[in-house]
């Protein structure tokens, strides 16, 4: 009894936009009932995807019909609380002096026709292939060999339905094009099976950089057979960091990439993050960048002399506001530069995001090339 009462709050906001938009609406009763049906089914979005695919995080359906759920989805999840907004205010403006003032159907329209508006502009911000975004890190005693070193930081590519083959091509493109040192990719590369994404996530295999191109997993990783999923990308000429380590030359001076596995890996039986072991036997004296999919631990790596975190993870929050909530869950970390102690913590806000939630406003997709120079 307590599961289908949990399935039915995605169908809340649904709910709510029929009772206050749908059904006073001077249309026909067939119309109100057909339009109904399509919200509630459009509010289920997670459920049909756990149907097609045994797993919320990776809906099989074409992606055109990817695309629409998500921009259903998306204009139930602004238009509710539009809504809300407008019924609140009436209710403040009854209780003032000289009170009554009432929500006209036209205003409620409005609303709902601006979630919808600003839906189909928040899916088609977070499907395209994400725009250059130049970042420049100071880091104290950098090795002159090393100054000007860049680095593109990839993460949350997600490849899926929603972001496939096609799509990747694209990235893999616009990334060997920037002909930057080293590509960095933080995790989530896949949403599915090794099976139903071997096509997809081939393009990966054309990346190149001078000193390659090294990972670490994400969550999404987890989620799908961890370990089939490292083999494969070791085969596609990823070099995956797990708990580990690798120095890179240049004019005599020593730079260490490390990276370290996701917070959530114990929970499916696999090493959880060990920075002790990650940076043991590093050089003395060498910077560290650290690749970490998730921002949190940020402190302790600053605590241990790590002079860069690059992470993802967090979407950058998605839609400006939202990202407010989403920074509460990662420490207080979700979008852009902080520093942390003596270290930067450079969290991107995703090459791409999870399909089950397509939307950004405000918080954009990037390719993140981050240019090292010698602190002052």
């Amino acid at each position: 009894m307590v599961r289908p009462m949990i399935r039915l709050i995605p169908s809340l906001p649904a709910l709510y936009v029929i009772a206050r938009v749908v059904w006073p609406s001077p249309w026909p009763p067939a119309v109100k009932l057909g339009l109904s049906v399509l919200l509630l089914v459009a509010s289920q979005y997670h459920l049909w995807s756990r149907l097609s695919s045994g797993s919320v995080f990776a809906p099989e359906f074409p992606r055109p019909v990817v695309i629409l759920f998500n921009w259903a989805f998306g204009a139930l999840a602004l238009a509710a609380p539009m809504l809300l907004a407008l019924d609140a205010a009436a209710l403040v403006g009854r209780v003032l002096p000289g009170g009554g003032w009432a929500v006209s159907p036209a205003w409620r329209e409005a609303a709902a026709v601006a979630a919808s508006v600003l839906a189909a502009v928040a899916v088609a911000q977070a499907v395209r292939v994400p725009p250059l975004k130049d970042v420049t890190v100071a880091i104290p005693d950098l090795p002159p060999g090393f100054d000007g070193y860049t680095i593109l930081h990839l993460t949350d590519l997600h490849i899926s339905r929603l972001f496939p083959a096609a799509w990747a091509e694209t990235v893999v493109a616009r990334a060997n094009a920037l002909g930057t040192d080293l590509i960095a990719v933080t995790g989530d590369f896949i949403d599915g099976s090794l099976e139903a994404r071997r096509t997809d996530v081939e393009p990966l295999r054309a990346l190149r950089a001078r000193d390659g191109v090294w990972a670490v997993p994400g969550n999404h990783e987890y989620f799908f057979d961890h370990d089939a999923w490292m083999r494969h990308l070791a085969g596609l000429g990823i070099r995956v960091l797990a708990n580990a380590h690798t120095v890179l030359g240049r004019a005599g001076g020593r730079l260490v990439l490390a990276g370290v596995t996701d917070r959530s890996a114990p929970a499916t039986g696999h090493p959880g993050p060990d920075l002790a072991a990650a940076l043991a036997g590093i050089p003395a004296g060498a910077p560290v960048v650290l690749l970490d999919h998730q921002p949190a631990n940020a402190p302790r790596a600053a605590a241990q002399g790590v002079m860069l975190q690059l992470s993802g993870h967090t979407h950058g929050g998605m839609i400006r506001g939202l990202d407010r909530l989403v920074a509460r869950g990662n420490a207080g970390f979700v979008s852009g530069a902080y520093r942390v102690g003596g270290m930067v913590l450079y969290v991107s806000n995703g090459t791409a995001l999870w399909p089950g939630f397509a939307l950004r406003l405000g918080r954009p997709s990037e390719l993140t090339r981050i240019t090292l120079r010698p602190s002052p």
